[in-house]
């Protein structure tokens, strides 16, 4: 399989891991869980998911697994990705999923590609063709009719909670696709996470939003958003970025919401109108075209 093919599965995989969040918090929150109590916890168990799977790998390499140690200036990126970027972005998230529907949140989140391809052409001076336009622009399209369609559930703080979480994230893909260079996606990934839990953590107890799982339901959907949306999603996503650039990465990523709305609509009872359909269809559309873009 070669490299863009690769990257390009990559993301799309790391895609359909984020979106089961959207579910999984909204399980979580029935549960009784704040929202930066939830986030910590994803982020906890992420973490010491993403250093088991490092240690195992070193040890079945002899030691000759990724060096686990970063130099000051990659090791201060990390723990910022983590902290300020992957935190603030999730926070904004979970507020939009609380105040809406799950889907309605995680369409709303992917207004960010056009944000992405801007600033990967600006800053990483990567190459923007027409097709990656069209492309996002096809894609934005298609999250555009979802949220128009989902009306009923619209939220203007949650809605501007998650518009926010998208500029961010916009700023956190560029950043990490230009730390990737030098850094190995797994270590970045194991500094990012607990980076992330710690500073959530702050948050619950500063806002006396201290809160734990005390059903098997709450600490199911904990272990899932921690296994399945944290360590696997974000691994397979820097992994993906390294190989495709953050432009198409941003792009590719807009199939989560398609994801999202459909396990919505089959776990949560969300509705999914024809109207909300046909956005999917333009995602998907995006989707593939950016696939075709050469480089």
């Amino acid at each position: 399989m070669d490299r863009d093919t690769l990257g390009t599965l990559l993301v799309l995989s790391s895609a359909a891991a984020f979106g089961t969040l959207g579910v999984l918090g909204e399980v979580a929150f029935r549960e009784g869980l704040s929202v930066p109590s939830a986030l910590a916890l994803r982020f906890a168990v992420g973490t010491a998911v993403v250093w088991a799977g490092l240690a195992v790998v070193r040890r079945l390499g002899d030691g000759a697994g990724p060096a686990l140690g970063l130099p000051p200036r990659e090791t201060l990126t990390a723990v910022a990705l983590g902290a300020v970027g992957y935190a603030g972005v999730s926070y904004g998230f979970f507020v939009g999923v609380q105040r809406m529907t799950a889907g309605l949140a995680a369409v709303l989140l992917y207004t960010y590609p056009l944000f992405v391809v801007a600033l990967a052409a600006r800053v990483l001076d990567e190459r923007v063709g027409v097709r990656t336009v069209a492309a996002a622009c096809l894609s934005l399209s298609g999250v555009a009719l979802i949220s128009w369609t989902g009306g009923a559930a619209f939220d203007p703080v949650g809605a501007a909670a998650t518009v926010a979480a998208a500029a961010l994230y916009a700023v956190y893909i560029v950043v990490s696709r230009a730390t990737l260079e030098s850094t190995d996606e797994r270590v970045l990934t194991a500094y990012v996470a607990p980076a992330a839990a710690v500073s959530l953590a702050l948050v619950a107890v500063a806002t006396d939003a201290v809160t734990v799982p005390t059903t098997a339901v709450g600490w199911g959907a904990v272990v899932a958003l921690g296994v399945v949306a944290t360590a696997f999603a974000i691994l397979a996503f820097f992994a993906g970025l390294a190989r495709v650039g953050a432009g198409r990465a941003g792009v590719l990523s807009t199939a989560e919401p398609t994801v999202a709305v459909a396990l919505g609509a089959a776990f949560l009872g969300e509705p999914v109108t024809p109207a909300m359909l046909l956005g999917g269809v333009l995602v998907v559309v995006g989707v593939t075209l950016v696939q075709t873009v050469e480089e």
